[in-house]
């Protein structure tokens, strides 16, 4: 029983509230001329300023305003006729046939909906009269071919779209995430702010759509929101879903401090519960404004007229001049519209004379004869109205001037919400600050504009470094305690470092394993083991397709690296090498020849007469050597055979002599300055054996190698680590490897001074940070690497860890035509053995004149005075004795 007394409470309820804002509006039903309203109704009827009240007003204002200003279509005054509607397109097309059926409408003014206009503009294509809609925003709408009897005083979404393209311009947003309704209003919202982002290279990084039958959400919203790179939501759909959905939102905890809203309408703060006052603070609207709030003039006469017949006949519903709903402006410049043209119309002449309509009761074939050039004077009809300058043109639908936008700021003031306007636009200007210069207050009571994307402050990453110097790499240092220990250090740890202070993330370090191949990082972040890897990995197209890299950390090239020349390989008896094997054969039979032939022309001469065979050999040996190499003796051929065999031997030494010069030092010097390649090249041309090239696999540089080079066979010496490319190239395993060239550089110049790098670099490629694709913090870390670049961190961090000198500490640099100790050594070793010869010999000299005998003559030899006579004659005795050579006598 008491479900039945709710129910007759709440119907009369009802009837006096209806009642109380209807009866005071004049009756409806004395013109032979009247205009159709197509009003959306709201469901809450208890509310008279709401929504719908307000349109409703509008239109009954202009219609009574046209009374006033004595506007009539061949004397007869406009009257109205007015339908609600709830959204539904065949309802909204129902209820105007049926009014249509037993009225005289001349012209439509509404719907409010897009999804009815489309609908209601092909029906009055076809029964030929006017439809100017106050609220229609779908872009499709403004194809004049397709609906040549609608018009709208309310900007298009298109507008709407580039407007807000140019907050995100404004703000430095590049991305967004959507949420439209599944009808032509959302759809073609979506479509317009997928066009104009594109065009201002603004990404849409998720879309979602609110159904409106079911009045939900498809799909987790928490989950995509939480998920996506973006920070900023757009939400593209009336006033009641938009505040169903940012309801929704605030449960899900995805309103406030993380997350910026855009709402393309003005919800209605009251509706929500104070507990959310300070999550719904910072929350941007963006809606077509009338031109006073953007500075733009207005028919101000006009619309005070409009007020004062609103107050005079429903005082109740009247908001207050600051407070009423632009779309009611917008409604009665629709109205206005028509009331002007169809003034112009019948201008002089009765209604009988230029208005007729057809003696049908079927709304598809009842129609106002006459009037089909109504369209023509509506095209060129141009009025100030109460929301701006009034144009239209008959290439479109939309109004040629008077589109003005602002954008509205949620703030709080004591305990009640309110829309604040901050920004305003004009046509196809960017946004300025609105005249009431008030400052935006963002989400988290901040006065910092958002970035736009997820923030990564305070969030642990999972980082994977690759134990390769020097990007990383072990130091050993003694702490506090004196304690050894070893620690992680190198450019990548420099980079993750300096990453850390900039984005405020905090570092969860892990070392990989050796046997981990380049080729498999991807997977270990795909497979959400890591959320980033640090280290020399080069961005490829197939690992693209797998995960996301960063912009370029290092510019890399590849390099190869070979053994430098030891002493061995320079040879023994390098010295020699200038002339063959025969020729110095020939030079050795050329000079026994020599001394041959001086032994037999030179034998009575005085330097030979008294030697033996042996020493005469020897000194014709001597001349021969002498003359040749340019020295000469301490004796001269005496006859002229001797001299004219001189003169031949001297010739051949000027000539060998600066041969063997000139071809000792081109080989000597070529042979520091050359390698057995010169770079990649060589390689390609086969000048060293495939099988003596050692290539990492499952590295970017094994599949170049197999790309330009072998052809796809895998015929080379495979490594497994860096390691063991430096172990195998100074055991002589393999000859040449190719590796990155940052990691070669620093090897060469700090650590392995044995080996060294020949040719210029080729293949360019970049390295990059490893992370998942639609990562959250993706745009904030490729925004610090691009800071990073423009600021030369990373020269700095190249100067610090790739400019080694330890290797050049060791051994300088040497000039390529200084000749080696080692490649002339054994030159010196032979001169060693003939000192030794010399030593050996002059021994055997002295030995032999110490112990040879010698014959003493003792003779008696008078002495005389003078006067002098000529020297006696020795005469001897017959004592003759022996006595050794050392004895004095």
């Amino acid at each position: 029983m008491k479900s039945v007394w709710k129910f007759h409470w709440l119907y009369f309820y009802f009837i006096f509230v209806q009642q109380q804002v209807r009866g005071l509006w004049p009756s409806s039903n004395s013109s032979a001329i009247q205009l159709l309203g197509v009003l959306q109704n709201t469901t809450d009827t208890t509310d008279i300023k709401s929504w719908y009240y307000q349109t409703r007003a509008m239109f009954y204002s202009a219609i009574l305003l046209s009374h006033q200003y004595n506007l009539t279509v061949g004397g007869e005054y406009f009257d109205w006729r007015l339908v609600s509607t709830r959204g539904n397109a065949i309802n909204a097309l129902h209820v105007t046939c049926e009014t249509i059926s037993t009225s005289n409408i001349v012209g439509i003014v509404g719907p409010a909906i897009s999804r009815e206009s489309h609908v209601l503009a092909s029906f009055t294509e076809n029964i030929d009269i006017p439809i100017i809609s106050y609220g229609a925003t779908d872009p499709e709408l403004s194809d004049r071919k397709t609906y040549p009897s609608f018009y709208r005083t309310v900007p298009s979404d298109n507008h709407a779209a580039l407007a807000m393209a140019k907050v995100f311009l404004r703000f430095n947003w590049t991305t967004c995430i959507i949420i439209y309704q599944n009808d032509a209003f959302g759809t073609g919202g979506a479509k317009a702010l997928s066009n104009a982002f594109t065009d201002s290279n603004i990404t849409v990084t998720e879309t979602m759509i609110f159904d409106m039958a079911t009045s939900t959400i498809r799909g987790n919203l928490k989950g995509t929101l939480t998920r996506s790179l973006a920070r900023i939501v757009i939400v593209w759909t009336d006033t009641s879903y938009a505040t169903s959905i940012l309801q929704n939102a605030l449960e899900a905890d995805v309103v406030g401090p993380l997350f910026t809203w855009i709402l393309g309408t003005d919800v209605p703060l009251t509706a929500f519960d104070k507990i959310w006052h300070d999550r719904l603070v910072g929350i941007l609207s963006i809606s077509p404004v009338v031109g006073n709030m953007a500075n733009a003039p207005i028919n101000q006469t006009l619309l005070n007229d409009a007020y004062n017949i609103w107050q005079k006949y429903e005082p109740e519903s009247f908001p207050g001049a600051t407070n009423v709903d632009y779309y009611a402006s917008f409604t009665f410049d629709a109205t206005w519209a028509l009331i002007q043209s169809f003034t112009q119309l019948c201008s002089g002449n009765n209604l009988s004379s230029c208005i007729s309509f057809t003696n049908t009761s079927f709304c598809f074939d009842r129609r106002a004869l006459s009037i089909h050039s109504i369209f023509d004077i509506i095209n060129t009809n141009t009025f100030l109205g109460v929301t701006g300058p009034v144009q239209f043109s008959t290439n479109t639908t939309d109004r040629a001037n008077g589109t003005y936008y602002v954008v509205k700021n949620v703030q709080r003031f004591s305990d009640t919400l309110n829309h604040v306007p901050v920004l305003v636009s004009t046509g196809s200007a960017d946004w300025t600050t609105h005249t009431q210069k008030n400052s935006i207050i963002w989400p988290g009571q901040s006065l910092t504009v958002p970035t736009g994307y997820a923030s990564i402050q305070g969030v642990t990453l999972r980082i994977a470094v690759i134990e390769t110097a020097p990007f990383t790499m072990w130091k050993e240092y003694t702490d506090q305690y004196g304690d050894k220990k070893k620690k992680l250090v190198g450019y990548a740890l420099d980079l993750i470092d300096r990453l850390r202070e900039k984005m405020g993330f905090i570092a969860n370090i892990t070392l990989l394993s050796n046997n981990v191949t380049y080729n498999s990082l991807p997977d270990l972040v795909a497979n959400d083991q890591f959320d980033m890897i640090v280290g020399d990995i080069t961005i490829l197209a197939a690992r693209r397709e797998i995960v996301s890299f960063s912009e370029s950390i290092f510019d890399n090239k590849l390099r190869i690296i070979i053994r430098k020349k030891t002493p061995e390989d320079y040879g023994r008896l390098a010295f020699l090498e200038p002339f063959p094997t025969i020729l110095w054969i020939v030079i050795m039979l050329v000079i026994l020849w020599s001394a041959f032939l001086l032994y037999f022309y030179e034998v009575r001469h005085a330097e030979f007469k008294n030697k033996s065979m042996i020493a005469r050999m020897g000194m014709s040996i001597w001349f021969a050597i002498g003359t040749l190499i340019g020295y000469g003796v301490d004796f001269h051929a005496k006859t002229a055979p001797g001299r004219i065999l001189t003169i031949g031997i001297y010739v051949v030494s000027v000539v060998l002599i600066a041969a063997y010069q000139a071809t000792l030092t081109a080989k000597l010097t070529l042979s520091q300055s050359q390698d057995f390649i010169s770079g990649i090249d060589d390689i390609k041309n086969g000048k060293v054996s495939y099988n003596r090239i050692g290539i990492l696999t499952g590295t970017s540089i094994e599949g170049y190698f197999l790309r330009e080079i072998t052809g796809g066979s895998r015929n080379y010496y495979p490594l497994t680590s860096k390691e063991d490319m430096y172990e195998k190239l100074l055991n002589k395993v393999i000859d040449v490897s190719i590796m990155d060239s940052g990691v070669v550089e620093y090897a060469t110049s700090a650590i392995y001074c044995d080996l060294t790098l020949i040719g210029a670099g080729f293949d360019h490629s970049s390295f990059g940070i490893i992370y998942p694709k639609k990562w959250l913090y993706e745009q904030i870390l490729d925004v610090t690497v691009l800071s990073f670049r423009e600021s030369n961190v990373f020269n700095e961090l190249q100067r610090k860890w790739f400019q080694a000198t330890i290797c050049a500490h060791e051994s300088k640099a040497s000039d390529p035509t200084d000749l080696s100790f080692t490649s002339i050594a054994d030159l010196f070793a032979v001169f060693g053995v003939l000192s030794l010869l010399s030593i050996l010999v002059y021994i055997g000299f002295l030995m032999h004149t110490r112990y040879r005998p010698t014959i003493i003559v003792t003779c008696n030899i008078p002495i005389q005075t003078p006067p002098a006579t000529p020297a006696p004659s020795l005469s001897c005795s017959d004592h003759i004795s022996l006595v050794p050579s050392h004895r004095r006598t």
